[in-house]
């Protein structure tokens, strides 16, 4: 698709966890408006599964193998992706665990990938962005960034933490003609959550609670990502945008109030 109100055929974008789930989505998004999209991953098999509906859409992709928790993969992947003018940072891991016996291994593992990953890729390809002064980065972040929850071990931490990281980038490099933004969804059906789904009546019960009535698709969080890499959010940065659904607002409603309970 050319010439429409985003203004992105013709840019590049690096999108790490374009294997599945979230960064899928954007990656097909993005091309489907004529970007040329760098598709990273550290699974290589999933990397050429997502490759193939990716050149369906738009320009071929081009797939790079990298591990963000590995600051020389990520420099490797920046090398060869050479300039960009997009990244969007949707890699991330989880694992279970109470603060109280969650293991060191876990912890940092998760760290490493969700928060450490986020600035080793936003320095790596962030340098031509500074470079020719001008481009967009969006980091996936989470309601969990915000709001604790619990027995996931570092995952409310390290998605904070992107918020902060985003906020810093944006005050650092506004000025140098680069702009950092989060996107905060709340719940998505991902290939990373879909074990939660298949038990019970788990399905029913989240879309239940969400407002708008359905848990969100990877697609959804992506046509947002296409408006903050987008020129049409020129004057966005250091934001966070929630996509949830409504969920975030329903914190009230867990409170009894009688005499205010929905008839």
């Amino acid at each position: 698709m050319t010439n429409s109100w985003l203004g992105l055929d013709g840019k590049v974008a690096a999108v790490t966890g374009a294997g599945s789930g979230i960064g899928r989505a954007v990656a097909e998004a993005l091309a489907e408006q004529g970007v040329q999209v760098v598709m990273l991953d550290r699974s290589v098999e999933s990397l050429n599964d997502a490759a193939q509906s990716v050149t369906a859409l738009g320009p071929e992709p081009t797939v790079l193998a990298c591990d963000v928790s590995d600051p020389a993969s990520v420099a490797n992947a920046a090398h060869e992706a050479g300039a960009v003018d997009i990244l969007v940072n949707c890699a991330g891991i989880s694992r279970p665990g109470g603060i109280a016996d969650v293991s060191i291994d876990d912890w940092s593992s998760v760290l490493d990938v969700n928060m450490n990953g986020y600035f080793y890729t936003s320095q790596a390809f962030g340098k031509s962005m500074l470079e020719r002064g001008h481009g967009s980065v969006v980091h996936v972040a989470s309601i969990s960034g915000r709001n604790a929850q619990g027995n996931s071990g570092s995952y409310s931490v390290g998605k904070a933490g992107v918020l902060m990281l985003s906020q810093q980038l944006a005050l650092e490099w506004g000025a140098r003609g680069v702009r950092s933004n989060t996107v905060s969804p709340g719940l998505v059906r991902t290939p990373l959550t879909e074990a939660y789904y298949n038990v019970g009546d788990v399905a029913q019960r989240r879309d239940k609670a969400v407002p708008i009535g359905r848990v969100a698709r990877p697609e959804d969080i992506a046509q947002v990502v296409l408006f903050l890499a987008s020129d049409r959010s020129g004057y966005v940065t250091g934001a966070d945008i929630v996509t949830d659904g409504g969920f975030a607002t329903t914190l009230m409603s867990s409170v009894p109030r009688p005499g205010y309970d929905e008839k």
